[in-house]
């Protein structure tokens, strides 16, 4: 029997690689000028973190969380997200000791146990960058337009931020039973999980897809017109500081976050290139997370970037796939254990050389060559050996000249400036 990939679990190809190494240095490259720290997390936590964390009442621990239980006995789970641990590594490394303010980034694959469809798979990578330790709006502002700075790093330019306030734990609890009030007269409009979330957590159902439930939320009451005059001057800085910045936003009412956690800023950035899940990326502040799973009163800040999605978005006109800057095209013995020392000198310079490995015709080897798209063809024989040249070939223009076999390396070097 043939065995294949679990559904919802995906291989990366060599030929899709590039956009990935792409993206993943941009992030990088943007994420240190903001002076953020990449932090690596365990792809298993015990199960407790999220459920304190993310919260009980969400989709992501009710249903699609991979569960199990190890030998020890112990719940443990795979990462559905990354903030949680994150901020779990914060608190037992105890990093505020250094200092209470911390920068860091993080990328890596997660889990949910959902219905696979286009850029959502059970397995998939996220990006996600933190502020710990700081309250300030000036922070939720600076961590907006360092995400805003990154997707324009990358190519995306038909994109549109939409921010909100979702209030704090003294002026939530009011939203949540005039929430509760509404939608308890509009039970028969809402689908099965919603008439649950009514009871557990109403905010999810302003979130819902289900045709049903978005035309209940139509008249629903607004969480910003709950917000008590702390969050009001909170939010309105966060909107001075973007201003300031020059970056563009729009106040969605209606936008909340799908995880227990966030409080007061939330934002998420969207492309309508995307259809009807038009999100490419979102987060917030989220203040409370710390005493949910540690007792320690610590603010926080960050988002998320689903990397499939992120990457379905890339302009098309664009390659990443990396080719060989140089193949070496042998006709007889000698000259093929001379382009064997050749390309391992080449290699070790950093200079991407492929040769040909099983004695084939310099048609066939020149063939292979433009299949791999090589910058260069060296053409080497026995006589070009005697007379210590070869013919090097431009496979753009398809020019060619004689070159000495003598620092091969430095002119190709002298040819190919971005090494």
């Amino acid at each position: 029997m043939e065995i294949k990939a679990i559904r919802g679990f995906n291989d990366i190809l060599p030929q899709e690689i590039g956009k990935w190494h792409f993206v993943e240095d941009t992030a990088r490259n943007v994420f240190h000028g903001f002076g953020f720290s990449e932090l690596r997390i365990p792809v298993i936590e015990r199960t407790d973190l999220f459920a304190r964390g993310i919260g009980e009442a969400t989709d992501i621990v009710e249903k699609e969380m991979y569960t199990f239980t190890d030998k020890g006995g112990n719940s443990l789970t795979l990462r559905p997200e990354a903030t949680a641990s994150m901020a779990r590594a914060y608190l037992e490394h105890q990093m505020y000791s250094f200092d209470p303010v911390a920068k860091v980034y993080f990328m890596g694959p997660m889990f949910r146990y959902e219905r696979p469809q286009k850029g959502r798979y059970r397995q998939f990578y996220q990006i996600d960058a933190e502020v710990f330790g700081v309250d300030n709006p000036m922070v939720d502002a600076e961590i907006i337009v360092m995400l805003m700075h990154f997707l324009r790093k990358v190519g995306l330019q038909t994109l549109e931020l939409q921010i909100n306030s979702l209030g704090c734990r003294e002026c939530r609890p009011r939203y949540r039973e005039e929430l509760k009030r509404f939608f308890e007269k509009k039970t028969f409009q809402l689908c099965e999980d919603c008439q649950r979330r009514l009871h557990t957590n109403p905010l999810r159902i302003l979130d819902c897809k289900v045709e049903g439930c978005k035309e209940s939320i139509a008249n629903a009451p607004r969480v910003i017109d709950f917000i008590c005059s702390n969050c009001k001057e909170h939010f309105a800085r966060v909107k001075e500081y973007l201003t300031v910045t020059g970056v563009k936003f729009d106040v969605n009412p209606n936008m909340v976050r799908g995880l227990d956690y966030y409080t007061r800023t939330c934002f998420e950035v969207v492309s309508y290139d995307l259809g009807s899940q038009n999100a490419v990326t979102g987060g917030g502040r989220y203040d409370n997370l710390f005493q949910e799973i540690g007792g320690l009163d610590i603010p926080g800040i960050g988002f998320a970037i689903g990397m499939e999605r992120l990457i379905s978005l890339l302009p098309k006109d664009r390659t990443f796939i990396q080719t060989p800057h140089l193949f070496i095209a042998t006709l007889g013995n000698e000259a093929s254990k001379e382009a064997y020392q050749l390309a391992n000198e080449l290699h070790l310079r950093g200079i991407r050389t492929e040769l040909d490995y099983e004695g084939k015709s310099l048609k066939s080897q020149m063939r292979r060559a433009g299949k791999l798209n090589a910058s260069y063809v060296l053409i080497l024989g026995g006589d070009e050996l005697n007379q210590g040249k070869a013919v090097l070939r431009n496979m753009g223009d398809k020019s060619q000249e004689e070159v000495p076999l003598k620092d091969l390396a430095t002119l190709l070097q002298s040819k190919l400036p971005r090494l």
